[in-house]
């Protein structure tokens, strides 16, 4: 063996998973039919995002809105958060109602095969769109990771239906193909679409994707749950480590767990003292 296969075998040591206790298990995409996720991800590179429908019952919806409903109070701080736009950050520190949402298989299927493993959850919010908002700023939801496009997704993002989504209550407008583009933003000759699904579906698309929230034009409002993730070497956009608690990481579901950052990026981000983060749940 030459210095160079010397070289090589320590880089590819470097990237295997070297814990001994925590070896990586599949997720819950697992369970999916690969012809299924074969399809979803040639939509995904055809158009940049795919629409799921009816994955959530209408009771499921029912309890989700029930849970969350409470909890919406203040409006956005500003025009991209949405003047008239109510939302509940850190959903996970409040309910377990949405987990099922944030490690649906259908979507960890997608994921597993578009990033890295361990990718982590970025944010889990719910988003009430109330009458009278206007059209969201256009944007793609790893902007703010300043790495040039085009480039392939650092994130990816779903956002489910608690109400069905019409053209004119809200409902999220994309703009096909754009994960594709360069540098520039979307201008007013670009084909852009409003995601109509009834209640109970869901649309995953990449952060290169640009989208953004439609304006409600009814007198009803428009509820939906998002859950966003990122690459596992990534920062997220909520910080979990602050704001769940040990004891809400032990019961939360192993997928959800592992998202949270109880988890490693080979060879070795994301420890605790030099060790694998799930040895904290170990203690009381």
């Amino acid at each position: 063996m030459n210095s160079n296969d010397e070289a090589v075998t320590t880089l590819e040591d470097l990237r295997s998973d070297l814990a001994l206790r925590y070896k990586r298990t599949a997720t819950g995409g697992a369970t999916v039919d690969p012809a299924v996720v074969d399809a979803d991800m040639a939509a995904l590179d055809r158009d940049g995002y795919v629409i799921w429908e009816n994955l959530l019952t209408a009771a499921q919806c029912d309890e989700i809105r029930d849970v969350v409903l409470p909890w919406l109070g203040h409006t956005g701080r500003n025009s991209f958060e949405g003047r008239r736009t109510q939302r509940i950050y850190s959903v996970l520190s409040r309910t377990r109602v949405c987990d099922g949402v944030a490690d649906h298989p259908r979507v960890l299927a997608v994921l597993d095969r578009l990033l890295m493993p361990n990718y982590l959850l970025s944010a889990l919010q719910a988003i009430n769109i109330q009458p009278g908002e206007d059209a969201q700023l256009a944007h793609h939801d790893d902007g703010f990771y300043p790495v040039p496009r085009p480039r392939a997704p650092l994130a990816a993002a779903t956002i489910w239906a608690i109400d069905d989504f019409t053209a004119d209550n809200g409902a999220t407008v994309l703009y096909p193909g754009s994960h594709r583009w360069g540098k520039r933003r979307p201008g007013p000759d670009d084909p852009s679409m409003p995601v109509v699904m009834p209640a109970g579906s869901c649309v995953f698309f990449g952060g290169t994707l640009w989208h953004g929230g439609g304006a409600n034009t009814t007198d009803r409002d428009r509820l939906a749950v998002t859950a966003q993730y990122c690459e596992p070497w990534l920062r997220p956009m909520e910080a979990y480590t602050l704001s769940i608690s040990r004891e809400i990481a032990r019961e939360v579901s192993d997928d959800i767990r592992r998202m949270l950052g109880y988890s490693i990026h080979p060879p070795f981000v994301g420890a605790v003292d030099g060790l694998h983060p799930l040895r904290l749940l170990d203690e009381c």
